[in-house]
């Protein structure tokens, strides 16, 4: 039958509604002319149960949950059982007892508003009350007594993970959801070649419960039992703090010196305790790790060290940066990265980032200003195509630097976007070729800006910078 979504604050209760519910004759069994479905959260952690899940159990026509809950819980004799498989013919029972006016329960593990049944229920349509547990998030954070407050919490069940995999590169505190075939395994060989020590947490609350510290290296080569939950931290980075340069000359493009290759970065070292490995570093103040800069983007060049012009004009990066959409989950190449500020704006905004670059000197300017602005780029030094060999493969990419060999080298890949910048004017129509023949629709514009500048007597003039075309490639 056809349902309509209920007012999600409908059911709302007083503070002490919880507290009623352990009252046998306190149980509500109607919400309004429909029974409520009652869905309650048993402990990651192995605590004992809600008190709450005794009277409603006593009350329920019908219980839903997976076998392990239903064999863990005192369900009456005779009440109808529903093991969980498939979610459909569940939900179906469900709306049946709704309707009927037949209490029912649903048993679910830890949260079941995180990332659990309740979505699923609420998007059915049934009139819902949510007794939550400890989740299995917060109990792995437990174990390894560290803060969450700056975590960032994602899925890999039931979904693509590589949105998982590269929150994972991006940030430096993440807790993923793990799915056979898209677990400790799996997430520990995509984040090879970036800082991170993984926490792996299997049966949390069952006597097979089992926490150990591995590198992704580890992660990859062990074979994991689910259930279990993983959490990645970011590793402190040794790079030195350079001052950022004055401003400098006209930049017309990133890094022209080309992309690179060696997949670097640094190398994990030995796996140790949590209290050892797992210091929260980097997390932002407002507690907001994937959120849009409180500093803006599109800095001015002074807020970065360069050399030589190897950067970026902020005018010519405000579009650049709009053009790749970078967000949380997606993984961007900065190719000719220069100074890395078209990456660590990306990395600003919550995207992944592997900057590529040929010059040693400039990436050590890279991962010093990576440093200054608190992101986490992965530095990959040697000259492109040839370094782009054995990358994961991008969402999109930013080509700041290199030729028609780099940019039919990025296209091969078949990233969403791909965008560059070029000063010289011959060169806009072979990459415009080769973007269409690869199948990429193209939208280009040439930019240029007058900059205001102070004149003697406190007249001010208009100061050119010089005209840059960007061309943008975007997969139908």
């Amino acid at each position: 039958m056809s349902r309509t979504s209920p007012d999600p604050l409908a059911n709302l209760a007083a503070p002490d509604a919880l507290a009623n519910l352990a009252a046998p004759d306190a149980l509500p069994t109607a919400a309004g002319p429909e029974a409520l479905v009652t869905v309650v959260g048993l402990d990651a952690a192995g605590a004992p149960p809600h008190p709450a899940l005794a009277p409603v159990l006593a009350a329920a026509g019908l219980v839903v949950g997976a076998a392990r809950h239903l064999a863990a819980v005192p369900v009456p004799a005779g009440v109808d059982t529903v093991a969980l498989g498939p979610l459909a013919p569940a939900v179906g029972r469900l709306t049946e007892a709704v309707a009927a006016g037949v209490p029912a329960v649903v048993l679910a593990s830890g949260d079941p508003g995180l990332f659990g049944i309740v979505r699923r229920l609420r998007a059915a349509g049934l009139p819902l009350r949510v007794v939550p547990a400890v989740s299995s998030v917060a109990a792995a954070f437990a174990r390894a007594g560290l803060p969450w407050d700056g975590a960032v919490v994602v899925t890999a069940h039931g979904r693509d993970p590589r949105p998982a995999l590269n929150a994972c590169r991006a940030l430096p505190l993440v807790a993923v959801l793990t799915a056979p075939g898209a677990g400790a395994a799996e997430l520990g060989a995509g984040l090879i070649g970036w800082s991170r020590r993984l926490l792996v947490a299997e049966h949390l609350g069952t006597t097979a419960e089992r926490i150990r510290t591995v590198t992704p290296e580890q992660a990859a080569t062990e074979t994991w039992s689910d259930p279990h939950v993983l959490l990645s931290l970011a590793t402190p980075d040794p790079a030195p703090a350079l001052a950022p340069a004055g401003p400098a000359a006209d930049p017309d493009e990133a890094a022209p010196g080309g992309p690179a290759a060696d997949p670097g970065g640094s190398a994990p070292g030995p796996a140790g305790s949590a209290r050892e490995l797992f210091a929260p570093g980097g997390m932002r103040a407002d507690n907001q790790p994937a959120a849009a800069p409180a500093g803006g983007w599109a800095l001015p060049e002074s807020r970065y060290a360069h050399r030589d012009s190897m950067i970026t004009k902020s005018e010519v990066r405000a579009l650049v940066v709009a053009r790749l959409r970078p967000r949380l989950g997606r993984l961007v190449w900065d190719v000719g990265a220069g100074s890395g500020s078209v990456g660590i704006e990306c990395a600003l905004l919550g995207a992944a980032v592997l900057a590529v670059e040929q010059d040693p000197g400039a990436g050590a300017t890279i991962r010093a200003n990576a440093t200054a602005h608190a992101v986490d780029v992965r530095l990959v030094t040697g000259r492109a195509p040839q370094a782009l060999a054995g990358l994961p493969d991008p969402d999109a990419v930013f080509v700041g630097g290199g030729g028609v060999d780099v940019l039919a080298a990025v296209v091969a890949r078949q990233p969403e976007r791909v965008v560059l910048t070029l000063a010289a004017l011959d060169r806009v129509a072979p990459a415009v070729g080769l973007l269409r023949a690869a199948g990429y629709t193209v939208q280009g514009c040439q930019l240029s800006a007058a900059r205001l500048a102070d004149l003697p007597g406190g007249s001010i003039r208009l100061a050119a910078t010089n005209p840059v075309v960007v061309l943008t490639g975007e997969r139908p």
